[in-house]
């Protein structure tokens, strides 16, 4: 069995309306691992820096703003396949087109306000790690 590696984002909206526990709840029901996890608050400068390969989109100045308007939770998470289990449970952007039992359908307000944020690759997951995790911080 190999483990994989994948990183998520509790974003403001979820942190706010106190799903956190919950979806840390789903997260674990669901078979992950949380090998690192921390509550911060990032400024717009950071979450630019974060989400830099979106810099072009139109909605970048609008999520780069919402997600340096409160606290989030970041989360270093492992398991077999993680990164495409991950992004089934959280749900399709829209929480409108989610499906039923995820955290999307379940938590979501719009498809920016949409709870949770998760890596969509091997390369990004490994980028947003390193963003937010010191190599010593995480316990796996």
């Amino acid at each position: 069995m190999t483990l994989q590696r994948t990183f998520s984002i509790i974003k403001p909206d979820a942190v706010k309306k106190g799903a956190t526990g919950d979806i840390l709840h789903m997260l674990q029901h669901a078979g992950f691992n949380i090998i690192g996890m921390k509550m911060l608050e990032i400024t717009k400068q950071q979450a630019e820096g974060f989400y830099a390969v979106h810099a072009s989109r139109p909605f970048f100045n609008s999520l780069t703003t919402f997600m340096s308007s409160g606290p989030i939770v970041v989360l270093a998470l492992e398991k077999e396949n993680a990164i495409a289990d991950l992004r089934k449970l959280m749900g399709a952007t829209d929480p409108a087109k989610a499906d039923s039992g995820t955290i999307r359908k379940k938590h979501a307000a719009s498809i920016e306000a949409n709870a949770i944020h998760g890596s969509d690759a091997e390369e990004t997951a490994k980028f947003e790690l390193n963003y937010f995790f010191a190599g010593y911080e995480l316990a796996g």
